[in-house]
C-alpha cells in the first residue's frame, strides 16, 4: 500500500467458540456478546483484527491476529508503509517503535480521562491527527473492501 498517511488501529471482535456450530436458531450468537474489555486474543475468543487504511488512495488491509503485541502488528504495519509515510495510532504500546523505522508516528489518546479524538498539530484548522477513519470499519462493515489474511 504505497501511502503518505496511513491510519492503523486494531478492533477486537468475539469470535465464540471456534469450531462450534451454534445449535439454537432461536437464540443467535450475537445476542450473547463478549462483554469482555480490553485486548482480546485468539486464545480468548477475541481475535484482534489490524486495521490499516490509506487516507488518499482508500486502500484497506484487514488482518485477523493471535495477538495484539508488537511483534504481532508491526511487521504487518512495516510491510504495508513506506518508509517517510506519516502513520496514525492511538497510544497503544504496540506501535511505539515505527520511528526506528523510518516512520512519522503521530498519535491521539484514548485514556479514559485523558480522551483527545482528533488533534491539529500543524495549526491549519484541520485535526489532521486521528484513527477515525479506521475506528469506523468494524469487521463486518469492511469485509466487502478488505483484504483479509487469516
Amino acid at each position: 500500500m504505497s501511502e503518505n498517511v496511513t491510519e492503523v488501529d486494531e478492533m477486537y471482535q468475539n469470535a465464540g467458540e471456534k469450531g462450534i456450530k451454534h445449535p439454537d436458531q432461536d437464540d443467535p450468537p450475537r445476542r450473547r456478546g463478549n462483554q469482555t474489555r480490553g485486548h482480546g486474543t485468539w486464545n480468548s475468543d477475541r481475535p484482534p483484527i489490524l486495521g490499516i487504511i490509506g487516507r488518499e488512495n482508500g486502500q484497506i488491509q484487514l488482518e485477523v491476529k493471535h495477538n495484539s503485541a508488537r511483534k504481532d502488528l508491526e511487521p504487518t504495519v512495516l510491510d504495508a508503509t513506506e518508509p517517510g509515510s506519516t502513520i496514525n495510532t492511538d497510544e497503544w504500546g504496540a506501535y511505539n517503535h515505527l520511528v526506528e523505522a523510518d516512520r512519522l508516528h503521530v498519535t491521539v489518546c484514548h485514556t479514559p480521562g485523558k480522551r483527545v479524538w482528533a488533534r491539529d498539530d500543524d495549526g491549519d484548522g484541520i485535526r489532521e491527527v486521528h484513527v477515525n477513519t479506521s475506528e469506523v470499519f468494524g469487521p463486518g462493515y469492511a469485509t466487502s473492501f478488505a483484504h483479509f489474511v487469516v
